[in-house]
């Protein structure tokens, strides 16, 4: 027991000063937590702000320098791409890939370019830059995510590049001040609706120091929420509803454009 305790006693110090003089914790928000979506919504944009909170009283370390990465995730869906050919004169479908539970919408906001933030090990194991954000795929009878020149890959984030649902802005984050941050994540008219993640990672001298989660969600409201409520609650009344309406409005265009 005596040289146990005499072993800790000689460890002890060493660990002490082997630990960090502080740490860091993240507090954000959010603008909002619900987006409205109507006939009428042509897309919107949500402000995250936030501070990095020494967790002593001690203050900053004047010697990190902070970074920090927001990642936005939307809905996950499996879609299916495929790689049109001509074929006999036609253009026809000849390939396809199954990507599997993916966002719908990603977002992946910074203060300066990802390759200035972390080493690319870092960056991979936490997911950091659309080059290192999974995207699982169905090849054959597995699903894995595959290398990131692939063409299927590359052509689904470019896909999704132009309908502005997959975004990358390496100068997405401002910092206000060395501890106030904000970001604009930008909403296109056709984002989907669902529920969307924020996570918000903190950097510091090329590691990871703390990160911090929020959320908002998108939803219909007005006339198109209540036809898809109907239609997802009541599908018998529904399809009558519908059919009746089909079956009134051939009829009135007979009447109105018939020849006497």
């Amino acid at each position: 027991m005596t040289r146990l305790l005499a072993a800790l006693a000689a460890v002890l110090p060493a660990l002490v000063a082997a630990a960090p003089a502080a740490a860091e914790q993240l507090v954000i928000s959010i603008s909002r937590h619900q987006v409205m979506v109507n006939s009428s919504f042509d897309g919107t944009s949500i402000v995250l702000f936030g501070t990095v909170e020494p967790d002593s009283p001690g203050g900053r370390r004047q010697s990190v320098s902070y970074d920090l990465v927001t990642t936005i995730t939307g809905p996950r869906q499996t879609l299916v791409t495929r790689r049109k050919e001509r074929v006999l004169g036609i253009w026809a479908n000849v390939a396809g890939r199954t990507f599997v539970n993916v966002p719908t919408y990603l977002a992946v906001l910074a203060n300066r370019p990802f390759n200035t933030i972390a080493n690319p090990e870092t960056l991979r194991r936490n997911q950091v830059g659309m080059d290192y954000i999974l995207l699982p795929q169905q090849i054959g009878p597995d699903v894995a995510d595959v290398v990131r020149d692939d063409p299927f890959r590359v052509n689904f984030i470019r896909l999704k590049n132009e309908h502005r649902l997959y975004l990358q802005e390496p100068n997405g984050v401002t910092f206000l001040t060395p501890t106030v941050f904000r970001a604009g994540i930008v909403l296109p008219a056709i984002s989907p609706v669902g529920n969307y993640d924020v996570d918000v990672k903190l950097f510091g001298n090329g590691a990871l120091l703390t990160r911090a989660t929020s959320a908002f969600e998108i939803v219909k409201v007005g006339f198109e929420q209540f036809v898809a409520t109907a239609a997802r609650d009541h599908g018998l009344l529904y399809g009558l509803a519908a059919a009746m309406m089909a079956v009134f409005t051939g009829w009135f265009a007979s009447v109105v454009f018939r020849r006497d």
